[in-house]
């Protein structure tokens, strides 16, 4: 196999690396490293938020529903995902925190991918 393959399953994988799947936070030397796209896969349990919202966003985010029933919060507006499939997209300059209001699984596209959004300091990746 190629050192450009990667396969692997989002749900294991994302155990790993706070859900996170492919990213600037990954070695350089690993396929999923980007400079140019962030994915997620995220397993919430109900009730689970964002510790602060996210302000002064520099990216665009594409958030989609596999499982579940989430709220993303954004300025003014509050936007739930209650459909499998159902999806918000925001862009820079739009702050941004999300909740589970049930078990969700949600899957995140976020470009570009650069460092400074993650909450606490303890070496994992952004959230």
């Amino acid at each position: 196999m190629s050192d450009s393959v990667y396969v692997g399953n989002a749900g294991k994988d994302a155990a790993l690396d706070r859900g996170w799947l492919l990213g600037h936070f990954k070695d350089v030397s690993d396929p999923r490293h980007s400079e140019d796209v962030e994915i997620k896969w995220g397993v919430h349990p109900p009730g689970d938020e964002r510790a602060q919202w996210v302000t002064g966003e520099e990216r665009t985010a594409l958030l989609v529903l596999i499982s579940g029933r989430f709220r993303v919060e954004l300025p003014g507006r509050s936007v739930l995902l209650d459909e499998q499939g159902d999806y918000v997209v925001w862009g820079k300059g739009v702050d941004h925190s999300w909740y589970a209001e049930e078990e969700s699984v949600v899957l995140t596209v976020r470009w570009p991918s650069v460092p400074g959004y993650k909450v606490g300091d303890d070496g994992a990746a952004p959230e």
